[in-house]
């Protein structure tokens, strides 16, 4: 598994599960559970990176920060 954050929420207009990766510019996925949206999140932040090897993009560490509500 790895170490970058996933931010799931529920999208109305998708009628879906979405999983955001924010270090990972563009990396984001969806399901119809949020285990689902988790799992497809973690292919998705495989492919981001596999992407970035090969085109010799740099990659972000993970920051491993926690969200803070307000």
């Amino acid at each position: 598994m790895h170490k970058y954050e996933v931010i799931i929420y529920w999208s109305a207009p998708d009628e879906a599960f979405i999983a955001d990766i924010p270090e990972l510019p563009g990396c984001i996925a969806h399901g119809a559970t949020q285990a689902d949206a988790l799992e497809h999140a973690q292919a998705a932040i495989s492919l981001w990176l596999d992407t970035a090897r090969a085109c010799g993009d740099p990659i972000p560490m993970p920051k491993g920060r926690r969200l803070l509500f307000a």
